[in-house]
């Protein structure tokens, strides 16, 4: 039989049913403060995710042999109160069916009710923004107050790495959590940063959320919130490889595809990379 392109993640072919890792989209970005556009990324990550082959060298398999699946994009409403509604029941079900959800944003917003599904013991974001605004241009469920409504919901256990902006009030809010700046991670490398992290993780179940702006924009331009001097894709690689064994679930959100597929491009390998390190914990890096 021939085989027919489609709009999902490649190598996505498994049946939800044998699928231990459930892909979706969500084109949202209703609150965006700068630059609109994230509610084309999960089109624009999927498209460029047929650039790269299956075979996946530093873990030795195919991504073909890890049963995965790409449910397709939710249809999100205008408010962001019940787009995050939508995101939980959709990330509850795919848990409840003992499967770990894979986000892809659209803003980052849809990230609390994603956790608000999982309910993690650990919350760990790469953010080149606090986002502890209790509200932001009318609205509690912006995309600048993810951190804050993460932490109403009594996950007081906050990890944000690369951090650069913030108001002084949210450097206050976010005081008692582990910061970890994007010039601390310059200066120190980010292996003594992951060193930390793990530690005071220990064996615990996480939510891992990366947003696209915690790379410096130097380097992924396509961002709805640009920001120079952050962290580098080899640094966000190494995170995703030394804490996805741990995830229950993932998002990659805030990539504005307005650039040469860049910052696309760089999201669909760490979605790999969150799968293949997830399942082959062996060949994290240290």
């Amino acid at each position: 039989m021939q085989s027919f392109s489609n709009s999902l993640f490649a190598d996505a072919e498994a049946s939800y049913e044998d699928a231990r890792y459930v892909i979706f989209g969500v084109p949202y970005d209703g609150t965006t403060s700068y630059k609109p556009g994230t509610r084309a990324a999960p089109a624009a990550i999927r498209a460029i995710s047929y650039n790269f082959e299956p075979y996946m060298p530093e873990y030795g398999f195919e991504l073909t042999d890890i049963p995965f699946t790409d449910l397709g994009d939710l249809y999100p409403e205008a408010d962001p109160e019940t787009v995050a509604a939508q995101v939980e029941d959709t990330v509850s079900m795919i848990l409840s069916d003992g499967k770990v959800p894979v986000m892809l944003g659209g803003e980052h917003s849809i990230t609390i009710g994603a956790v608000r599904a999982a309910m993690p013991k650990w919350y760990v974001v790469c953010d080149a923004h606090l986002d502890f605004q209790d509200e932001y241009r009318g609205s509690r469920y912006n995309h600048d107050c993810v951190s804050a409504r993460v932490r109403d919901l009594g996950i007081d256990n906050i990890i944000i790495i690369g951090a650069r902006s913030g108001s002084r009030e949210e450097f206050e809010a976010a005081a008692h959590h582990r910061i970890y700046t994007a010039d601390e991670v310059h200066d120190r490398g980010i292996n003594a940063i992951i060193g930390e992290v793990k530690a005071a993780i220990g064996g615990d179940a996480i939510y891992l959320s990366i947003d696209a702006d915690a790379i410096d924009s130097c380097l992924t331009p396509g961002l709805g919130t640009p920001d120079p001097f952050g962290i580098t894709h080899w640094d966000l690689r190494s995170v995703i490889r030394a804490l996805a064994g741990q995830a229950v679930a993932f998002d990659y959100v805030e990539v504005l595809p307005n650039d040469s597929e860049q910052t696309a491009a760089v999201a669909a390998k760490m979605i790999r990379e969150f799968i293949g390190s997830r399942e082959h914990p062996a060949k994290q890096e240290r």
